[in-house]
């Protein structure tokens, strides 16, 4: 099966300060047709204008990931950890059995972009964790975050992974795919052609119950998340 979920038909916000793209319902969007997929919850496109961001709240029981795609966040949170996460930088914030947390735009001048992700834990009730790591710009599928945290990956409670994939253009992969595991490709630069579906920048597909899938990259370069997750 497939799924494509196109940039112009996720959910938003707009508060000033912070411009959001929902895939998934979240907040005031609400779609009974988009509630996240297998243990993905959230995959929110945000904005924050200079020097505002997300004062202290709490989360629960869920792995929290947040990738830069322009600026920096100034993260603090109520386990210690206070950090700067720049362009290119994964964090991964384990909410546990319960953490406070701020996020900031570290600039005083210039917008901050970056990917906020929710992925639902099979552990519970555990102790917050606050992992960070910049994996590269290496060409083709690079591991980022999984179950065990093999190969110096950040390591989530769930038995799911996510992977960075750049592209030259033009250029083919060959995705790794089996029957009885769901996926998720969240495109963020270029253009992408999988399952017979031309992907633009913001598109995200759904897939599940595959043997084979090859993608092919237009003619930019392409940087996309690939999400590994329990099947559906």
């Amino acid at each position: 099966m497939f799924e494509v979920i196109r940039s112009n038909e996720r959910g938003g916000a707009h508060f000033g300060w912070l411009k959001s793209k929902h895939t998934f319902s979240f907040g005031d969007y609400y779609n009974p047709k988009q509630m996240g997929f297998s243990a993905l919850r959230v995959i929110n496109d945000d904005q924050v204008a200079a020097g505002a961001g997300f004062h202290t709240h709490s989360h629960k029981n869920m792995e929290i990931i947040s990738y830069v795609l322009s600026g920096k966040i100034a993260h603090k949170d109520s386990a210690g950890n206070e950090e700067v996460l720049p362009a290119g930088e994964f964090q991964l914030m384990s909410a546990g059995k319960g953490i406070s947390h701020s996020e900031f735009n570290a600039s005083q001048t210039d917008d901050l972009k970056f990917l906020q992700i929710w992925i639902q834990p099979n552990q519970f009730d555990g102790a917050p964790g606050y992992q960070q790591k910049d994996f590269g710009e290496a060409v083709g599928l690079t591991e980022v975050i999984t179950a065990d945290g093999r190969n110096g990956t950040l390591q989530m409670k769930q038995d799911a992974s996510l992977s960075q994939l750049i592209l030259l253009p033009e250029q083919l992969i060959s995705l790794p795919v089996t029957t009885n595991r769901a996926y998720y490709l969240h495109l963020i630069h270029g253009e992408l052609t999988l399952q017979g579906q031309t992907l633009q920048a913001g598109d995200g597909i759904k897939l599940a119950a595959l043997a084979e899938l090859t993608a092919a990259a237009g003619a930019e370069h392409v940087k996309a998340l690939w999400f590994d997750l329990p099947g559906v």
